[in-house]
């Protein structure tokens, strides 16, 4: 197979500072690798066949660094906001990924291809588990902490994950289903003390050698799978590839972080996201930057303030909900150290929050917009003109349309579903395929697209407006929530006889989960009060808290088809009607 050249990565280790330097020298790279992408779509050139991130980027930084050609800044920057600090340059995260790659191959015993469950928060363990299974060939399945038992166990069951690693907070769920997971052979915590059932991530991790040969992957093989709810079942798994991961931003996303090896990034993204995966480790490290991170056990205002204040971040990405709540704060007592760029992503940001948010601060947002199934899609780049209400252009490794019903591409200023060219040749980037499920892999595409499910209108310019999902998921504070597993933890409930959920609008969230209940005979003349706290605190304990309905509304009976279907748009049009 011919390769695709590698030039602009090699070029890319060369770099000498000063940044200014640096800047010119990226523009030219980065055009060079446009235009070798615009010759592998015309069928010119294939891309390379093997590729590691590990090896092949943060092992490369590392030699940089050696070589004292990168600027002084620490590659991983963590801090607790309790006065607890770590930080790393790239050899030191080589040296200690490695160790832990030794852990999972030699005492767990995981070979390439195995899956591997972590449920950390946001802990330096996180990053060097991520690290440690690129090495190694595993392939890592992340989950947020909100997980609920029910949650730990489906995931588990449908991945045929053969180790688990997580800490003293969810470890006691893990091991009330660990009976009924047939796959699973190792337990792993991230703990100070120890658990009866479990290796010690920490303690073997240290004494364990740091010698340890990468393994050669091929670029389609698989490095992640996100877990990705559904208008309809239970979460999917979505896989990416070494290549549509960690390849990927080499063919684009220079232009979305604008990042630098002399830049901090600060990605407030939970750990069981893509997002997190995506700009709070693929694509800094693949520039060189430092990746900051703050434990936020709680995201509050005041800690997110008073970070920017302390530390130089340059870069910060969010979810709208962040923006949203930091401009209700008086922003004249907070001077930013060197905060210069602020991203928002995960869900619409309302323009008036855009307006405060310059007024107080002087900086813009600018959107991004993505998938878990295909990364980054849209953004407003650095230079380009901000258009309140959208979302920018498509990234260049992307040809995005607008299509209808029958995949035919529809002019600008016409509505219809944000679509991704898929043929003849699948842009790197994309998912690989939802595992184990071939039908919702193959009802994914449209003719010669890929469909996102979201509805926009693309301008004359090419600029995107969202609308609005083409099904029922929920997206609330970048959290997208399916109703399905919301209803079946309600109807579990005695007093629940039917139930319906859908989105509501709301100031801060941007949308949250309601809920339509019909109620059982015997509970029709309940407090309703009362009952509504039972059935919010039922669900919390049922499956992730963040799914819980903050909104119910009791009712007589739910609109349906003559087929017996719930019509969930007629509720929707009528709650987002009420705005």
């Amino acid at each position: 197979m011919k390769l695709f050249r590698l030039q602009t990565l090699k070029s890319l280790w060369t770099l000498k500072p000063p940044d200014r330097a640096f800047h010119g020298h990226a523009r030219l790279l980065v055009s060079d690798v446009h235009s070798q992408y615009d010759s592998i779509r015309r069928g010119k050139q294939e891309i390379p066949k093997y590729f590691n991130f590990a090896s092949d980027v943060l092992d490369k930084w590392s030699e940089i660094e050696k070589a004292g050609k990168r600027p002084p800044n620490p590659a991983f920057w963590w801090i607790n906001g309790k006065g607890d600090e770590v930080k790393w340059s790239f050899e030191e995260l080589g040296f200690l990924s490695r160790k832990v790659a030794n852990v999972l191959t030699k005492v767990c015993g995981l070979q390439k291809g195995d899956r591997i469950i972590t449920i950390l928060p946001r802990i330096p363990e996180w990053w060097l588990v991520y690290v440690a299974c690129m090495r190694t060939g595993i392939v890592l399945i992340p989950g947020t902490s909100q997980l609920s038992a029910k949650d730990i166990l489906y995931r588990l069951q449908a991945s045929k994950a053969m180790c688990i690693i997580t800490s003293d907070t969810v470890a006691p769920a893990v091991d009330s289903v660990a009976s009924e997971c047939q796959f699973l052979k190792s337990k792993l915590i991230v703990s100070k003390g120890k658990r009866e059932g479990w290796l010690n991530l920490t303690d073997l991790y240290k004494n364990q050698s740091a010698d340890h040969s990468c393994v050669k992957t091929r670029i389609q093989d698989p490095m992640s799978i996100f877990f990705t709810s559904g208008s309809t079942g239970y979460p999917k798994m979505a896989e990416h590839s070494q290549g549509s991961l960690g390849f990927r931003p080499l063919l684009s996303e220079r232009y979305w972080l604008n990042s630098s090896p002399s830049d901090i990034v600060w990605c407030t993204a939970d750990t069981g996201w893509i997002l997190a995966a995506v700009a709070s480790l693929i694509d800094p490290w693949i520039f060189g930057s430092c990746i900051f991170v703050h434990m936020l056990p709680k995201v509050e205002s005041a800690a997110i303030l008073n970070t920017l204040c302390e530390f130089p971040i340059d870069t910060l990405v969010g979810a709208p909900t962040l923006f949203r709540m930091l401009v209700q704060n008086d922003l004249s007592s907070y001077k930013f150290m060197n905060l210069k760029h602020c991203m928002s992503g995960g869900e619409p940001l309302n323009p008036e929050v855009m307006e405060q948010w310059k007024s107080k601060t002087g900086l813009d947002i600018r959107e991004v917009y993505g998938q878990t199934e295909a990364g980054l899609i849209c953004c407003v780049f650095k230079g380009m003109k901000i258009k309140p209400g959208s979302m920018g252009k498509a990234v260049p490794i992307y040809d995005v349309q607008i299509i209808d019903k029958n995949a035919n591409i529809l002019p600008p200023g016409q509505q219809g579903e944000i679509a991704i060219r898929s043929k003849p040749l699948r842009p790197l980037g994309l998912f690989s395929q939802y595992v184990d499920n071939p039908k919702k892999t193959a009802e994914s595409e449209r003719g010669d697209f890929y469909v996102t499910g979201d509805r926009a209108i693309m301008d004359e310019d090419g600029y995107f407006q969202f609308i609005g999902r083409d099904d029922d998921i929920i997206i609330s504070s970048g959290y997208r929530i399916g109703p399905f597993e919301v209803e079946s933890a309600l109807i579990e409930h005695p007093a629940v006889a039917e139930t319906a959920v859908i989105s509501s609008p709301d100031p801060l969230r941007g949308e949250v989960v309601k809920a339509f209940v019909v109620l059982s005979p015997t509970f029709s003349s309940s407090d309703l009060e009362s009952l509504t706290c039972d059935l919010q605190e039922h669900v919390k304990k049922t499956t992730a808290p963040y799914k819980y309905p903050r909104k119910v509304e009791f009712v007589q009976e739910l609109p349906k088809t003559v087929t017996g279907k719930i019509k969930r748009n007629e509720l929707r049009k009528k709650e987002w009607g009420q705005m």
